[in-house]
């Protein structure tokens, strides 16, 4: 995120560079970057002869060099964008002749989503050599995605509860163009200065707040057989929005870590959230749960999981309900 707004500051200040090779997993900075570099290099005046958007599935590399190539019309320079050049990665080397000679009055952005460059190769080393920039844009992990929506939305004079922002990574997953959706609809109805909260998710976005992949992992942890049970049984009921397959695979993850705090030596809640990677604010739902679920139950209930991921994916079970085999599970954990 660093990396971005050193990049989109750079540009703001004019500082522009020949080439933008755009790439990596996360399609979400790229589009960040590429829709920053269209609607500000020019101006509206300029845009007309000058900005061309080019896609990688309509085009080959000559045409993406000879549109480069080409002088402004009444302004300093011009901009030359290619959406989806993923589409031209059996071709993308040919690129390498104009990176070493680029136009200077040409901008150009190279959107390569999901893939890279071989770093190793002439491509990436000509660009990089003259002047041009190479961005890898890496997909973030489960743990990395709650603070980044903590940190888009202070800058943005919003906070979120850790609850809430926890909430839209279960629902949404590691898929920040989604999120950011989201967070969008939930500025729109909320005044800056607001602390989002489960109640905003719930009401704006359509998340329970009450029925829920993290409260079924707390009710779990607790070992409330009650409060677990009503929510399989919303789940059953809903469940398009309630995959068992993401049920599973978080307590999966859940016990697992539980699994890891019952092997370390230091159980300060610091060294706990530091070592499970997880928000501090849910430090102490892993240390009751250790305490609800010696080792030697948190090995038979990650068997147990194993078991129910198999048999949700059709594997000697193929009449059962996944909401049955959420219940089978649950009372198999809870007892």
């Amino acid at each position: 995120m660093d990396d971005v707004k050193q990049l989109v500051a750079a540009i703001k200040k004019g500082d522009l560079k020949p080439i933008y090779f755009l790439m990596g997993e996360e399609a979400y900075y790229i589009d960040k970057i590429s829709d920053y570099i269209e609607d500000h290099v020019l101006d509206d005046t300029e845009k007309g002869f000058n900005q061309m958007v080019l896609y990688g599935r309509d085009i080959t590399i000559d045409d993406i060099v000879s549109n480069a190539k080409r002088f402004p019309m009444m302004a300093e320079r011009q901009v030359v964008i290619v959406k989806e050049a993923q589409d031209l990665s059996r071709t993308i080397e040919q690129l390498v002749k104009y990176a070493n000679n680029p136009q200077p009055s040409t901008v150009l952005v190279l959107n390569y989503k999901y893939k890279k460059l071989d770093k190793r190769k002439a491509l990436y080393k000509a660009i990089s050599k003259n002047g041009g920039v190479v961005f890898e844009s890496k997909k973030m992990y489960d743990n990395q995605v709650a603070d980044w929506i903590r940190r888009v939305l202070a800058g943005q004079n919003y906070n979120i509860s850790p609850k809430a922002a926890q909430m839209l990574v279960e629902f949404l997953g590691t898929n920040l163009s989604k999120i950011d959706n989201e967070l969008n609809k939930l500025k729109i109805v909320l005044p800056e200065g607001t602390q989002i909260t489960p109640e905003h998710i719930e009401e704006n976005i359509g998340i329970s707040k009450d029925f829920n992949n993290f409260e079924l992992r707390k009710a779990v942890g607790q070992r409330n057989a009650l409060k677990a049970h009503q929510i399989a049984k919303y789940f059953a009921e809903n469940p398009k929005d309630n995959p068992i397959v993401v049920s599973v695979a978080l307590l999966f993850k859940f016990f697992s870590d539980l699994l890891h705090l019952h092997g370390m030596s230091d159980k300060n809640p610091r060294s706990v959230a530091s070592a499970l990677k997880v928000n501090p604010y849910f430090v102490n739902e892993y240390i009751d749960a250790a305490r609800h679920y010696p080792m030697k139950k948190v090995s038979a209930v990650i068997g147990l999981l194993r078991e129910t991921d198999v048999k949700s994916k059709g594997v000697s079970a193929n009449a059962v309900p996944q909401g049955d085999l959420l219940k089978e599970l649950l009372v198999k954990i809870i007892g």
